[in-house]
């Protein structure tokens, strides 16, 4: 199949994704051309005006588009994230090439979670509906973000659920990797390393859930990698409040904050640590818990939506809380960090459920089954029944 790959604005996870799924699509024969645009994250408080621009660029995005596939007609395009939809929809409708839509976020569930502003979801809301049911077929990250798109009125037949995939060489246990990053750790006392937890997600308001948490666990450190670079730190908001919270809450000095960590050195500040911790209220697709997994490292979030309850296995590869209480938390990462038999049971069943289920080559089988039945290539559910 020839598959062209549509994103008009995707995240530095989207490219990282897509850039995965693209290399296992081709080891599997397929022909994958791609039309991406360049990495952005929105911020949230200006989340409107961003979707208005984008908005206004659809339509010469589409016209790219039709003027490339004129020349060489795909068979299947998938559209990664709503604008890049709405163009893939009009560009294919010229050409009768069937559009496959995922989207990496819905509104409706950002605005569930005050992610994004009050109101300014509403249109795009509207919009990820109506690209949805025109869609040939859509794909989604899990079980909750399917629900979320058959209350959008899409019909349950054309949406399959095809989790996040994990680069199982990059990110995988290696005892090595470990010695080396331990000797970063400041030690507890002189005999005594600490422990370490990791967060992978930046400087945002849930986090001051670990780092509350982080009072009743002495001789633990809490490093958190993601946002803006480490040099541009104090310019963010959200950093100087949590860095305020954490010298409040006495605990500065087993805080670091990292900024961005390249996706070369992500594995290697995984390794180091013991546990990795999410907070996030809404994990689309559970990227980074998919890639601690993959090193080995058991997870501990606080998650009532998303991808990561399809993702962990409650007791075996980690544990699932409830969101927002930080004394919760602080208990089970105690008992957790001092149970050394039942820490090393999950790090083996974290690295095994990861290659087993979340390896590329297996999500890259998975898609491209939907892009074969939406491309008429494979018998719908009722032809094969029939």
């Amino acid at each position: 199949m020839k598959i062209a790959l549509v994103a008009q604005q995707p995240t530095d996870g989207d490219r990282i994704r897509l850039r995965e799924l693209s290399r296992a699509l081709t080891d599997a024969g397929q022909r994958v051309i791609a039309d991406i645009g360049a990495s952005g994250e929105l911020n949230p408080a200006d989340s409107d005006a961003g979707d208005r621009e984008l908005l206004a660029q659809v339509t010469d995005f589409a016209g790219r588009l039709v003027t490339r596939w004129r020349r060489a007609r795909p068979d299947v395009v998938p559209a990664v994230g709503w604008t890049s939809g709405l163009a893939a929809l009009a560009a294919a409708r010229e050409l009768d090439v069937p559009v496959v839509q995922s989207f990496g976020s819905l509104a409706v569930t950002l605005r569930r979670h005050g992610l994004r502003p009050p109101g300014t979801s509403t249109e795009r809301s509207r919009l990820e509906a109506a690209i949805g049911r025109s869609a040939a077929a859509v794909l989604a990250t899990s079980s909750a973000q399917a629900a979320d798109l058959t209350r959008l009125g899409i019909s349950r037949r054309a949406v399959t659920i095809v989790p996040c995939g994990v680069d199982i060489t990059s990110f995988a246990p290696d005892p090595s990797a470990v010695t080396k990053e331990l000797a970063a750790r400041q030690p507890s006392t002189p005999s005594e390393q600490r422990r370490r937890l990791v967060m992978v997600t930046g400087p945002a308001e849930h986090v001051g859930t670990a780092i509350r948490a982080l009072t009743r666990l002495p001789g633990t450190e809490l490093v958190i990698a993601g946002g803006p670079p480490k040099d541009v730190l104090g310019g963010d908001d959200d950093y100087l409040t949590l860095a305020a919270l954490a010298k409040a809450e006495g605990v500065d000095d087993r805080v670091t904050f990292a900024g961005h960590v390249g996706h070369a050195a992500l594995p290697g500040l995984l390794r180091s640590a013991d546990l990795l911790v999410s907070t996030s209220p809404a994990e689309p697709t559970g990227m980074a818990v998919l890639e601690a997994m993959a090193c080995g490292l058991p997870v501990v979030a606080c998650a009532a939506d998303g991808a990561l309850p399809d993702i962990l296995l409650d007791g075996v590869t980690g544990l699932i809380l409830p969101p927002g209480r930080p004394h919760v938390l602080a208990d089970r990462l105690r008992r957790l960090l001092g149970h050394q038999m039942l820490l090393s049971g999950m790090s083996d069943a974290a690295a095994d459920r990861a290659r087993a289920r979340f390896a590329w080559p297996r999500i890259a089988a998975e898609t491209l089954a939907v892009y074969e039945q939406a491309a008429g290539c494979l018998p719908s559910d009722t032809e094969a029944a029939a």
